[in-house]
């Protein structure tokens, strides 16, 4: 009986001996003890050096450990931030998420709504590809706008959703010079009349007239396209768009003339409001 006791007491003395080895070679399973400022000024100091991974990480650290504190309020959208600045678009936009999540009206929720928009913003690829970052980004930048219209954040998103929907019009513009250049003048116009309606007031539009200007006359429509080139004039005449729809309608022994009933002439003057004569 004695005996059995002895060797028990030898099985549960090598086993907590084990134990106590392992964990002292695992710190994975050892939390960190340190207090929550000292981690915060940790991960300050990553993201002052450029490491805003390992930054973001330890700002996640101080959340995870002491989640109620107000360190942990802070270090969520220093997070966020960090996970944008090290180009780790869908990780910035979760931790800006779960920040509005908690604090939808604490004053940096409109930041990290910015930074949600940003991480869609970035990713906007050339006029050439799908453009479904440059949608979402919208969409973004217009709630950034919508919820906080008072915001420093509000008057930066105004900006690059103006150049947000340049990028829309340049993909509608790319696909109609294409159809244009293959002779499918139904499916050009088409395009381009997507740039007068929709995006009127950015670059595109004095071009996305003169193609119209093209694409009419090489399909006869003479009036719609003395309109077009008539509305191009009015409203940027010293575009160097003008100037060739110009010398198109001279070559035809043709002149600009403004059409009352014409789509173009409605729906040019509703987008950007006032007469065009």
């Amino acid at each position: 009986m004695f005996r059995s006791i002895r060797v028990r007491a030898v099985v549960l003395t090598t086993v907590a001996a084990l134990a106590l080895a392992a964990c002292s070679d695992d710190d994975s399973l050892v939390d960190d003890v340190r207090p929550a400022e000292t981690i915060f000024a940790e991960a300050n100091s990553l993201a002052s050096d450029g490491d805003f991974i390992a930054a973001a990480e330890t700002y996640d650290e101080v959340e995870r450990l002491y989640p109620y504190s107000q360190l942990a309020k802070t270090a969520m959208i220093r997070s966020a931030d960090s996970y944008y600045q090290a180009e780790q678009y869908e990780a910035a936009r979760a931790s800006a998420q779960r920040y509005l999540d908690f604090f939808p009206s604490d004053a940096d929720a409109a930041r990290a709504q910015y930074i949600g928009a940003l991480s869609f913003y970035d990713q906007i690829s050339d006029v050439g590809r799908d453009q479904g970052d440059t949608v979402r980004a919208l969409q973004s930048l217009d709630e950034v706008i919508k919820r906080y219209p008072n915001s420093e954040f509000a008057r930066a998103a105004k900006l690059k959703r103006d150049l947000t929907f340049d990028n829309l019009a340049g993909k509608e513009m790319t696909v109609g010079r294409f159809y244009l250049g293959q002779g499918h003048y139904i499916a050009a116009i088409n395009r381009f009349r997507v740039v007068v309606d929709e995006y009127s007031g950015t670059s595109q539009a004095p071009e996305a007239l003169h193609r119209l200007v093209e694409s009419y006359l090489a399909l006869g429509v003479v009036e719609e396209a003395q309109n077009a080139a008539a509305v191009l004039g009015h409203n940027f005449p010293g575009s160097d768009w003008y100037v060739d729809s110009y010398a198109l309608l001279t070559g035809e022994r043709l002149k600009a003339t403004f059409a009352e009933e014409s789509w173009l002439s409605r729906n040019f003057r509703k987008v950007i409001g006032g007469d065009i004569f």
